[in-house]
């Protein structure tokens, strides 16, 4: 039975590698770069930094690789490491024994271990608190990790890929991340442009999610209008092709003939773009940021941020790191 479900998991990691290849198609020479980059490393073990706006396929590209390797057998075990909080991700990636902290009460495997043999996809890599990409940086270096509160080291076999949208090289300097880890995880870098600089692949692109959403809805769908596909051509692609996805999917939706039409309402045009309201992660920084220059820095105390905002100063500390607020922007009287 186990031997089944291993051949079937294979079989739907082929269809899905597939659908992959296919939405990293398109004849711009930057596609054209990026597949070569995926067949030229994909055989090796390698670590792999890929590179690119929100929505460019990161991921699918991690996964290409991974279905493209030795490794394809074992476990791809993808890792967001902005969606994981600074005092919980030492341990989700490394694991921790009994008794590393008040909730420890067994020992938990972390993702490092779960990957063994296979390739960890670490997407948003550059989201790292500075203690975890010390602990990052040992394991790419010695092949080993030690679980939170352990002293053994356990040998790992991972092959590492990660993404991020963030300019690494600002950040080193800027002493947001190490500089060695930065060279470690940046052996093969792969850019993934987005999509209004290759806007030639923008018809393929829409070829092939027509076909996936009209088998997936069984809708006979065929074709776009061609004023539909100019207005998805000309268009800037804040959101890049997870956005064109979301679009055609809308199109599909609604659509009650053979031909699927875009709505220009259901684009952002290029003039708002940058009027855009910002997220709540953008509006939560600039409260703090507002906060810490009416304390001058100081954070805690009766008068300090933290009081201000009605949060605990360790819970202030953890937001500060979340949102890369870098303790030289409140260099100011009081204690930070």
């Amino acid at each position: 039975m186990a031997e089944l479900e291993r051949f079937q998991q294979h079989l739907r990691d082929e269809a899905r590698t597939d659908r992959n290849l296919r939405l990293l198609s398109g004849d711009s020479p930057a596609m054209k770069a990026v597949r070569l980059a995926i067949q030229q490393v994909a055989a090796t073990d390698s670590t792999v930094l890929i590179l690119g706006e929100t929505g460019t396929g990161k991921e699918l590209v991690a996964r290409a690789i991974h279905q493209l390797s030795p490794r394809r057998d074992r476990n791809l075990v993808a890792v967001n490491c902005a969606a994981l909080a600074p005092g919980v991700i030492a341990s989700e990636l490394f694991g921790h024994e009994p008794g590393a902290f008040t909730d420890a009460t067994r020992r938990r495997i972390g993702r490092f271990e779960l990957a063994h043999r296979g390739t960890l996809f670490l997407d948003e890599v550059g989201e790292l608190p500075s203690e975890t990409q010390v602990m990052l940086l040992r394991v790419l270096q010695e092949r080993a990790l030690e679980r939170v509160g352990g002293s053994e080291p356990v040998a790992v076999d991972v092959r590492v890929i990660g993404a991020t949208h963030r300019d690494l090289p600002t950040a080193v300097s800027q002493g947001r991340f190490r500089a060695d880890l930065y060279f470690r995880l940046n052996v093969f870098p792969i850019h993934v442009l987005p999509l209004r600089n290759r806007r030639e692949d923008i018809a393929d692109l829409v070829r092939h999610f027509l076909h996936h959403f009209s088998r997936r809805m069984n809708k006979p769908v065929t074709q776009i209008s061609a004023e539909s596909l100019r207005l998805l051509t000309d268009y800037a692609w804040p959101g890049n092709v997870r956005e064109l996805e979301n679009i055609i999917e809308r199109g599909m939706i609604v659509s009650t003939s053979d031909t699927l039409h875009v709505d220009p309402a259901w684009l952002t045009t290029a003039e708002t773009v940058p009027q855009v309201r910002p997220g709540l992660a953008e509006l939560e920084r600039r409260a703090i940021l507002a906060a810490l220059e009416r304390c001058r820095g100081r954070i805690y105390g009766p008068c300090g941020a933290a009081a201000a905002l009605g949060l605990k100063p360790t819970t202030l500390y953890g937001k500060m790191r979340k949102l890369q607020i870098a303790r030289s922007e409140l260099e100011q009287e009081g204690k930070a």
